[in-house]
């Protein structure tokens, strides 16, 4: 597989996880209690209306991040996705149809607000409110460990012995942290890292390291290979680029998103079978 250009690497990556409807918004500022009252005095909820209320209420834009279930961290990762941009200020000033349109088309704005401005709130919805950190924490999990079936599937289906979540012996006898190891930690012959996330933050950071220790303790005779997505990325790219490198200069042997897990199973493929695992 030729190495493509970072930015084409970028365009690649995609979102990891579902979007879910949300059952209440984060705690109220005085800020976000006006937004919310301007958006339940409209007589009409369509798309001429929102559009007209962002450009006079550019600065209210996380309100309808809010109504979808987005807190501001993951309103600018998707924005920066859908218009390689995070300001929303600027995209309500320059762009307010494509911003209105891309909230709906994508995360069903319209409905959503339809349904939630006019509907009496009880304590549980508050309690579930109260517990969003923990619901979106664990669904960052389970995007994480979607890169990691996956790639999985894809090695058992080549009738190759694999182990997960475990750490490979190097060069000088020194481990590191890898995702999936064929066959086995024992015998480490291909390594692979699986890095998604959809959100930004130091688990990122903590990414690049693990795979910066794959690539210094690996042995000649050992392939290492990263598959990478998530749209937080885009906002961490100096960390991305910091991964791209380790590939460009032949330090690790692959990097993929689940757009190209194709290429992925033909690399795979390539080195278990010049390594005689298959």
């Amino acid at each position: 597989m030729s190495i493509p250009s970072f930015e084409t690497y970028v365009s690649s990556l995609g979102r990891m996880t579902a979007h879910v409807d949300p059952t209440a918004t984060s705690p109220a500022t005085v800020e976000i209690k006006e937004a919310a009252a301007s958006l339940g005095g409209l007589t009409a909820i369509d798309e001429k209306s929102l559009v007209d209320w962002v450009t006079q209420h550019p600065t209210w834009v996380p309100v309808l991040g809010l109504a979808v279930g987005l807190s501001q961290e993951k309103l600018k990762n998707s924005l920066r996705h859908a218009f390689d941009t995070s300001s929303w200020t600027s995209l309500a000033r320059t762009n307010p149809g494509g911003l209105v349109a891309y909230l709906n088309e994508d995360l069903d704005l319209i409905r959503l607000l339809e349904a939630q401005r006019s509907r009496t709130f009880d304590f549980g919805d508050l309690l579930v409110a109260r517990a969003g950190t923990r619901v979106s924490a664990i669904r960052a999990g389970i995007s994480g460990r979607r890169l990691e079936d996956e790639i999985e599937a894809i090695a058992l289906d080549l009738g190759l012995e694999c182990g997960t979540r475990t750490r490979f012996t190097g060069r000088n006898n020194r481990t590191a942290p890898c995702d999936l190891v064929i066959p086995s930690a024992e015998k480490p012959s291909i390594v692979v890292a699986a890095k998604g996330f959809d959100s930004t933050g130091s688990k990122l950071t903590d990414a690049v390291r693990e795979i910066e220790e794959m690539a210094d303790v690996r042995l000649p005779r050992q392939t290492v290979m990263a598959v990478i997505d998530g749209i937080g990325w885009k906002s961490r790219q100096a960390d991305l680029k910091r991964i791209y490198v380790l590939w460009e200069s032949q330090q690790i042997d692959g990097m993929y998103t689940l757009s190209n897990l194709g290429d992925f199973r033909i690399d795979l493929e390539e080195a278990a079978r010049l390594r005689h695992l298959i």
